[in-house]
């Protein structure tokens, strides 16, 4: 039995402060996620901890630096999903 769930209950749950995401984060992830969805033809659970923990939301890519050893945005994205984030320098970067 799986319950869908609408972009703004999303956003406004993954958007809270324990899920560590921004409001533009949370939407930029849910359209990640729904598109994923549509090319693997396979229905995802909302798991709020699971994204919390797969997924991470950083200023920058400096600040990606400090957590992983990637020497550019190429290199990082030849080695996990990321997302960039529309209008900022934010981007959403997928565990590995």
């Amino acid at each position: 039995m799986k319950d869908t769930i609408q972009e703004h209950q999303f956003v406004n749950e993954m958007s809270k402060k324990d899920h560590g995401f921004s409001y533009d984060g949370a939407k930029a992830l849910f359209e990640h996620l729904t598109q994923y969805e549509k090319d693997c033809d396979k229905e995802l659970e909302f798991d709020p901890i699971a994204f919390r923990c797969e997924y991470s939301e950083y200023d920058n890519l400096e600040e990606v630096k400090n957590d992983y050893n990637v020497e550019d945005l190429e290199h990082l994205e030849q080695n996990t999903t990321v997302i960039e984030i529309p209008n900022s320098k934010k981007l959403i970067v997928q565990a590995y």
